[in-house]
């Protein structure tokens, strides 16, 4: 049986059927290997932008951690601080007044060794006045041969006509 323009059925069948193999053939060695690496290749890419982001995320959230650490540890220096200038303040205070009681105390001790010091010069003075005078009465005792009294009177009336004069 031939058709017209020759076609043989038959022969068309085998080469549908060696088309079908050969598909079937490039499919599973050529295409299907092919898909699941480019799927296999998406889906690492796939998974390394996701871990990727997730580390991101991650630095981001420790980052913000940090900066909230960080301006916790600049507020608690702030308040080591002021603490240390607030101590340092009352301790200058304690010193200053410690010094001025010092200085009180010294002025006291000063002017108390002055004070003594003017009573002993007066008590100095006194005795030298009074041997002064006792040994220029014993001169005049022993240089006169009258009366002392006379001439004392003599010598203090003498000494006032000097200055009348």
């Amino acid at each position: 049986m031939s058709l017209p323009l020759n076609i043989d059925w038959q022969q068309i069948l085998l080469h549908l059927f060696n088309f079908a193999i050969l598909a079937g053939g490039l499919y599973f060695l050529l295409y299907h290997p092919v898909k699941s690496f480019m799927e296999q290749r998406e889906a690492h890419y796939r998974e390394m932008e996701q871990s990727a982001q997730d580390r991101l995320e991650q630095a981001e959230r420790l980052k913000a951690e940090r900066e909230e650490q960080l301006r916790q540890v600049d507020q608690e220096m702030e308040q080591h601080r002021a603490q240390a200038a607030q101590a340092a303040e009352q301790e200058a205070q304690q010193t200053i007044a410690q010094a001025q009681k010092k200085a009180e105390q010294l002025m006291e001790k000063a002017k108390a060794n002055t004070e003594r010091e003017h009573e002993r010069m007066l008590q100095t003075a006194r005795q030298e006045v009074t041997d002064l005078a006792m040994t220029a009465t014993e001169k005049l005792l022993l240089q006169s041969e009258s009366d002392p009294y006379d001439q004392f009177l003599d010598l203090v009336e003498g000494k006032e006509s000097h200055e009348d004069a």
